[in-house]
């Protein structure tokens, strides 16, 4: 597409078309409520004293009297397993599907049967022309794309 009204038509011949794929989309067998334990993240000990310490890349803290390891009270807090999310919920993203990265139109194939439970992603290294067939089959086998408008300034300017 070269002309800028052309790609205007383009971009909205494609969102009309995603429109309904949109309205018509599978919704989740079941959507449980997930609880977060905890969502800030844990803080480096001693990274507000130090410039270079990022304060989010937690390392665990070695020394033979350090506080944050002995875990004193009003210490930075560490990471331990009762902070881990409930197995039911895990790996759940918030519209209640779980991801399946999807690089071909026959890995999709693989969703058919549990198209209420996972949702397709498609792959970061697919390209424009490819991506277009996997969403299209997957609006055909009513599986949900999370990301089925991505790569599509791509295809536009060819």
């Amino acid at each position: 597409v070269t002309n800028p009204t052309d790609m205007a038509s383009f971009k909205l011949s494609y969102y009309n078309e995603y429109k309904s794929y949109l309205s018509n989309m599978v919704a989740p067998l079941v959507k449980p409520r997930i609880v977060k334990k905890r969502t800030k993240q844990f803080t480096r000990h001693q990274s507000d004293r130090y410039g270079k310490i990022d304060g989010s890349s937690w390392r665990k803290p070695k020394g033979i009297d350090s506080r944050v390891r002995r875990r004193f009270k009003g210490q930075f807090l560490m990471p331990s397993i009762g902070y881990g999310s409930n197995k039911n919920t895990r790996h759940l993203m918030p519209d209640g599907f779980l991801k399946f990265v999807v690089h071909n139109v026959s890995e999709l194939e693989l969703l058919l049967m549990q198209n209420k439970r996972y949702a397709a992603e498609i792959a970061h290294n697919v390209s424009a022309k490819n991506r277009k067939s996997i969403v299209e089959r997957a609006q055909q086998l009513n599986i949900k794309v999370t990301n089925y408008q991505a790569k599509l300034r791509s295809e536009e300017d060819n």
